[in-house]
C-alpha cells in the first residue's frame, strides 16, 4: 500500500487497482494571510477559516487518481490582499517550502562630497598695552578674574605667578535663568554663584588694552539730565568707558567731557552750563554702562535747558523738584531766581 501525496487526500491505496475519479484532493497552494487559512484552488468556493483544523477538513475540490508523486501546484492569481511576496516550492521528498524573495533596497542617489562644519570662531584675543601707566588697585579686565594690579614687577613683567590670569574668554549667557559662559559648560541659577565660576582660559592680565591702530574715531553720545532745585544730574550714556584713560573736568559755568572707549573710540564735549555750579560740591561716578554727572547749583534757580543758549526761553522758569505737600517728583511750583522773582510780583 502507498499513501496518496495529494494535498487534502493523504489516503492508502494499491497503486495495481488504481480507478479513475477515487481521489479528492486540492490541487493548489494553501494560502495564509492575516489568520485567515485557504486553498488557492478554491478560495473563492470554500470560505477561509480561522482555525487549523477547520481548515485541514476542507474538502477537495478536483477529483483524480491517486499518486505518489510529489504535487506540483497550479499557478494561480493570488488576489491584491493576499501576500504575493511568498513562494511556495517543494522539494524531492515531497515537502512544502514557503520563501519569500529578497527585497530589493531603493537605490539612494550617490552622496555628495561632505562639507566639514567650519571651525568655531575663537573670540579675538585683546593685548595688554604695556606703555601705558596702571595705577596701583586697578583690576584685571578679563571676565572671572578677581587680580588687582600691584606693580609692573609683580603682575605685568616676566613669569611670576602673579603674571598668570585664569578667565573667561568667552561672552557670558542668560538664558532661561540659567547663566553662564560661552567658553565652558557649567551653568548656574544665582547671580552670585555666576560670579564665582572659575576661568577656564589661562594667559596674561588685561590691564590696559591696547588700541588698535593709531587711528582713533570720534564718536557721538547720548546726553540726558534732571534736576531737583539743588541739583543737576547728567548722564552720559557711554558704554564700558575707560576709567584710567578719561577725564571729566567740572567748572563753575562748563564741564568737559573727554571719554575714551573700546575700540580706539572717543568721546569729547565740552558744554556750557545753563547756570553756576559748585565744582567742589560736584562729583562724577563711571559705571559700565553710563557716566553720571551730579551738579551742585548755586543758586535755587530752575534750568530749563541743561546747555546755556542765546534764544529767548522766555521770562520764567520751570522745575520739576521735589515740592509740595506730600513732596513728590513733579510738583508744578515754580523756583524762580532773584531777577524773575521782582518781574513776577511787579
Amino acid at each position: 500500500m502507498v499513501r496518496c501525496s495529494h494535498k487534502g487526500c493523504g489516503k492508502d491505496f494499491d497503486p495495481t487497482g488504481n480507478a479513475e475519479e477515487v481521489c479528492i484532493y486540492h490541487p493548489g497552494a494553501p494560502v495564509f494571510h492575516e489568520g485567515l487559512k485557504s486553498w488557492s484552488c478554491c478560495h473563492t468556493v470554500n470560505k477561509p477559516v480561522l482555525d487549523f483544523d477547520e481548515f485541514m477538513a476542507i474538502a477537495g475540490c478536483t477529483r483524480g487518481v491517486h499518486s505518489a508523486d510529489a504535487p506540483k501546484a497550479e499557478p494561480f492569481a493570488k488576489p491584491a490582499t493576499a501576500s504575493s511576496s511568498v513562494k511556495l516550492t517543494e522539494s524531492a521528498d515531497g515537502k512544502e517550502v514557503y520563501t519569500t524573495p529578497a527585497r530589493v533596497q531603493p537605490q539612494r542617489p550617490p552622496a555628495g562630497p561632505v562639507t566639514p562644519p567650519p571651525p568655531p570662531i575663537e573670540p579675538e584675543r585683546e593685548e595688554e598695552d604695556l606703555d601705558a601707566v596702571v595705577p596701583p588697585g586697578t583690576a584685571c579686565k578679563h571676565a572671572g578674574c578677581k587680580i588687582t594690579f600691584v606693580s609692573n614687577e609683580e603682575n605685568r613683567t616676566g613669569d611670576g605667578p602673579g603674571t598668570k590670569c585664569v578667565y573667561h574668554s568667552g561672552a557670558p549667557v542668560f538664558h532661561e535663568g540659567s547663566k553662564g559662559y560661552f567658553c565652558c559648560k557649567r551653568r548656574v541659577l544665582e547671580f552670585d554663584e555666576f560670579l564665582k565660576i572659575e576661568g577656564c582660559t589661562q594667559g596674561r592680565h588685561l590691564f590696559v588694552r591696547k588700541s588698535k591702530g593709531n587711528t582713533e574715531e570720534i564718536v557721538n553720545c547720548r546726553i540726558d539730565h534732571y534736576q531737583t532745585p539743588s541739583t543737576v544730574h547728567v548722564t552720559v550714556f557711554a558704554k564700558q568707558t575707560d576709567k584710567t584713560r578719561s577725564t571729566i573736568k567740572i567748572e563753575e559755568n562748563e564741564i568737559h567731557l573727554d571719554l575714551y572707549l573700546p575700540g580706539s573710540k572717543r568721546f569729547t564735549r565740552s558744554v556750557q552750563l545753563f547756570g553756576p555750579v559748585d565744582p567742589s560740591a560736584s562729583s562724577y561716578t563711571v559705571f559700565g554702562t553710563k557716566v553720571e554727572v551730579k551738579l551742585k547749583k548755586l543758586d535755587g534757580r530752575s534750568w530749563t535747558l541743561l546747555e546755556k543758549t542765546d534764544r529767548d526761553l522766555g521770562p520764567v522758569s520751570f522745575t520739576f523738584g521735589v515740592t509740595g505737600r506730600t513732596g513728590t517728583v513733579g510738583a508744578k511750583a515754580l523756583v524762580l531766581d532773584e531777577q524773575n522773582s521782582r518781574s513776577h510780583t511787579s
